[in-house]
């Protein structure tokens, strides 16, 4: 099996267990993200350094936090979300105002029948992620390798890689998608800390390398 192959099996597993969550346990884990968002910024010391969060709306059944959006707004950070680009490339960004300053993105992105939605105000350009002082990733699992599985898009392969060195790169989950290992192929970026809703913050250990053996064995899809 290629390394290929079984990030699909992976993504394939992962999104069914994701779907089997209740919605009350979604509620609540969305909620405890929320809450710890704000106090990450805050001990990262963002507002009085005016850096922005890069950060992202959850699509479908994605961990998060659209109430921690507002949240961070109302504790004083400026917040950037990220913009679709027409062509594969990195992501732009424009600065979150609100959810009524949101429209309609790209259908079908995402892992889900729920398309995504994007601010509609100035674009920043993809350089923009440089200014930020937490940027939050999603995915579907990370390692404790910081390697990362997404929707399988790559923008965020693209992207990461334009934030300043240093800059947190957090990765968002569901505390059981944070396993052992994860197969990893050359362009995948690899992320500093996972967020996780019971756990709060976990740092990763990052390998200077990015290949690495491959794991066989894929979470069972009841969580």
């Amino acid at each position: 099996m290629t390394v290929r192959e079984e990030k699909k099996q992976w993504r394939r597993r992962l999104r069914a267990a994701r779907r089997e969550q209740p919605a009350a346990v979604r509620a609540a884990r969305g909620a405890a993200l929320a809450a710890a968002v704000v106090e990450l910024a805050h001990t990262l010391g963002l507002p009085a350094r005016n850096d922005p969060v890069c950060a992202y709306l959850p699509v479908d059944t994605e961990p998060g936090w659209a109430a921690g959006l507002d949240a961070l707004l109302a504790a004083g950070h400026e917040v950037l979300l990220p913009v679709v680009p027409p062509e594969p490339g990195p992501l732009d960004w424009a600065r979150y105002e609100g959810p009524d300053a949101l429209g309609a993105g790209p259908i079908g992105l995402g892992g889900g029948p729920i398309g995504l939605r994007e601010p509609i105000g100035p674009r920043l350009g993809p350089a923009a992620i440089r200014r930020a002082g937490l940027v939050l990733v999603p995915a579907l699992a990370a390692d404790r390798r910081g390697v990362r599985i997404g929707q399988g898009g790559g923008y965020y392969d693209m992207t990461l890689p334009l934030a300043a060195p240093g800059t947190p790169l957090v990765v968002v989950l569901n505390d059981e998608e944070l396993v052992a290992e994860l197969p990893v192929e050359p362009h995948d970026r690899r992320v500093t800390m996972a967020l996780l809703a019971d756990a709060g913050v976990i740092e990763l250990a990052r390998s200077p390398s990015t290949t690495a053996p491959r794991s066989t064995t894929l979470p069972d899809a009841s969580g």
